[in-house]
């Protein structure tokens, strides 16, 4: 159990988002979202405890030895100053980002996860994750995902130039999103797989709220009387967010 937010003040909160995919679909919508982000962490900074970010914060991101890909320096500018005003930043890996490793640890003092953690915030405990793989199914997407984190093909593909690997890897992000837009996943109610990892989990151990991103879809779901799935959203279609207090969690848009 991580205990790094569990004593916030009672006039503070933890944020959490997800799925800001910047990098796409072009420079534009991707550098009109970024900001967008950006006048969204100014709002919350004064009321800020904390600052998750759950996953696919970039359609793409690979971190050779000393080249990341370019982009979204005004997102990494302002989480580099959060955190020197002593704001805790949380990133999770996503499926699109699972290749980061410990630039932006040691750029802007976030806290990297690969895997879903469990929080004490205040009274609260909540799981908090991406969620990509979770639950049953899609054994497809788990195997591709267990090949490129295997070690070996990580280190094959960093000897690729920069600009040969991140062509091939957003030609990739491309294809995938094509596929999602002729036949996007239909909301599975009860049988998504997430909702299913939520109740599985809470049936051996009791959480207050299970918090994800990956499926896009701003959802508030009760497992029990006393446990709730939340799914994150996106800020693709929804500028959605999370908003943790010692006591409940609440979902928001931004600039709705």
């Amino acid at each position: 159990m991580n205990t790094e937010f569990a004593s916030i003040p009672s006039n503070k909160k933890i944020y959490a988002a997800s799925d800001f995919h910047l990098g796409a679909p072009d420079p534009e919508q991707s550098r009109n979202r970024e900001d967008r982000i950006i006048r969204w962490i100014n709002a919350i900074t004064p009321s800020a405890a904390g600052l998750i970010l759950a996953g696919d914060i970039f359609d793409f991101w690979f971190e050779y030895k000393t080249v990341v890909p370019k982009g979204s320096v005004r997102l990494l500018g302002k989480l580099a100053e959060l955190h020197a005003a002593g704001i805790p930043i949380v990133i999770f890996t996503g499926n699109h980002d699972l290749w980061m490793q410990d630039y932006l640890g040691e750029e802007i003092g976030a806290t990297i996860y690969h895997e879903p953690v469990s929080f004490k915030v205040g009274k609260l405990k909540i799981q908090i994750g991406h969620g990509d793989g979770l639950g049953p199914g899609d054994q497809k997407f788990k195997a591709t995902k267990r090949i490129f984190k295997f070690g070996l093909n990580q280190w094959l593909f960093r000897w690729l130039h920069p600009d040969v690997g991140v062509k091939i890897a957003n030609k990739w992000s491309e294809k995938s999103k094509e596929k999602e837009l002729k036949k996007p996943k239909p909301f599975l109610g009860e049988d998504e797989p997430i909702f299913i990892h939520c109740k599985e989990t809470e049936a051996k151990t009791h959480h207050d709220y299970y918090i994800f991103g990956h499926r896009h879809l701003m959802l508030n779901m009760p497992i029990t009387e006393h446990s709730d799935y939340i799914n994150l959203g996106d800020w693709i279609n929804y500028h959605s967010y999370a908003e943790i207090s010692q006591e409940s969690v609440e979902l928001k848009q931004f600039e709705d």
